[in-house]
C-alpha cells in the first residue's frame, strides 16, 4: 500500500484507491485514523440536520428515491414550505446541537421563480447562527451566484455512484449534468457536499469508481456524505440486497484517507444499523452525522439514541470549529 498522505492530493489513480479499499481492515483503519488524528480533533462529531422543504413530485427517475413522480411510493407531493416554518425547524435543530442546517427540495432543477424564496430561507437560517446547505437539483451559474450572495455555505449534489453504473440508477440526467452543477457552485464560491449511496446493486468496483471521481474534483468537496441505501417500496431499487456495514466502513475509511481535510459524514441508513455498526463507521473515520428523527422522507435515529451512542463511544458532539481543531498530542494516561 502507498504511504499515508496527510494533505489532499489530486493524482489518485483508480488502482491506488482499489488497493486501499481491498486492504486488510486493520491496516485500512490504522491508516484512516492516522489521517484523522493529523487533521481533526479526537472524539468530536459534528451534527448536521436535514429538512425536506419541498417534498415529492420530482421529475427525475432516481431509482432509490421515494420522491420521484415516476414511482408509486405512497408519498404525497407537497408545496414549498413557508419561510417561517423553515426558520422554526432550523431553530429547533440548533437547540438540539446541530450547527449545519440542510434544506432539500425535490426538484429536477431550481426554477428562477423559486430562487428568491430559497435565497430568503438561506439568509434567514444563516441569521440564526447556523451554517447553511441546500440541495435543489441542477443549478445555472446565475442561480449559484444568487445563493452564495444570500449566504449559502454548502450545496449538496451527490454523484451517487460510479460513472459506469450511473445510468442504471437514473436516466433522466447524465453524470456530466451532475458535474456541471458542481462546477457552477465551485465557481460561485460555494462549498461542496458531494458523496454517494452504497447498496444500490453496484459492485465494489463502482464504489471505488465513485471515490475516484470525487478525488478528481479540485479542490476536493469540503463534505463527503456516505449513504447506505434505505430501500423504498415502489422504487426500482426497493428490493436491493442490503450492503454490509463492514463494506460501508471500508468506504468511509478510504474516503478519510483520500479526503483528509473533508468532513466524512455517516449519512442515510443509520436507522437500520446497530449501535455497533454505527460505531464501526465512526471508528473508520466518519466525523459528522445527520441528526433528527427524519432524513428527508425516511426515519433517522433521534436525539436520545444518538446521545446514547456517542456516550458509549466516549465521543461528544461539537461545533464545526471544535471538530476541525487539529488533534491533540497523544499522551499516556496518567503521564
Amino acid at each position: 500500500m502507498p504511504m499515508t498522505d496527510m494533505q489532499p492530493r489530486h493524482d489518485w489513480t483508480r488502482e491506488a484507491i482499489a488497493a486501499l479499499y481491498e486492504a486488510p481492515l486493520d491496516t485500512l483503519f490504522s491508516k484512516a485514523l492516522e489521517v484523522k488524528s493529523a487533521n481533526w480533533a479526537d472524539g468530536k462529531v459534528q451534527k448536521s440536520q436535514l429538512l425536506s422543504i419541498k417534498t415529492g413530485g420530482c421529475a427525475e427517475n432516481c431509482g432509490y428515491c421515494s420522491q420521484s413522480a415516476h414511482f408509486d411510493t405512497g408519498l404525497k407531493a407537497e408545496k414549498l414550505m413557508a419561510l417561517e416554518d423553515v426558520v422554526a425547524a432550523a431553530r429547533q435543530a440548533r437547540d438540539g446541537g446541530a450547527d449545519r442546517f440542510c434544506m432539500g427540495a425535490a426538484w429536477r432543477e431550481l426554477k428562477d421563480r423559486d430562487l428568491p424564496k430559497i435565497a430568503a430561507m438561506v439568509s434567514a437560517v444563516k441569521a440564526e447562527g447556523l451554517e447553511t446547505c441546500v440541495t435543489a437539483g441542477m443549478l445555472e451559474p446565475h442561480q449559484a451566484h444568487a445563493l452564495r450572495e444570500a449566504g449559502l455555505d454548502y450545496y449538496n449534489h451527490n454523484l451517487d455512484t460510479s460513472r459506469e453504473y450511473y445510468s442504471t440508477v437514473v436516466s433522466t440526467r447524465t453524470y456530466e449534468d451532475r458535474l456541471e452543477t458542481i462546477a457552477h457552485c465551485r465557481e460561485a464560491g460555494i462549498n461542496l457536499c458531494v458523496g454517494g449511496i452504497l447498496g444500490m446493486g453496484e459492485g465494489r468496483e463502482d464504489r471505488i469508481g465513485l471515490i475516484h471521481e470525487l478525488s478528481k474534483l479540485n479542490p476536493h468537496p469540503e463534505s463527503v456524505p456516505i449513504n447506505m441505501l434505505v430501500p423504498i417500496e415502489g422504487t426500482p431499487l426497493g428490493d436491493s440486497p442490503a450492503i454490509s456495514v463492514i463494506e460501508m466502513a471500508r468506504a468511509i475509511a478510504v474516503c478519510r484517507i483520500v479526503f483528509p481535510k473533508s468532513w466524512v459524514r455517516l449519512s442515510a441508513g443509520r436507522e437500520g444499523m446497530t449501535e455497533e455498526g454505527q460505531a464501526l463507521c465512526m471508528l473508520a473515520g466518519a466525523n459528522s452525522i445527520f441528526v433528527g428523527d427524519r432524513l428527508l422522507t425516511t426515519d433517522n435515529p433521534g436525539e436520545t439514541r444518538d446521545e446514547a451512542l456517542l456516550s458509549a463511544m466516549g465521543f461528544e458532539h461539537a461545533s464545526r470549529e471544535e471538530t476541525a481543531t487539529p488533534a491533540r498530542k497523544h499522551t499516556l494516561i496518567g503521564a
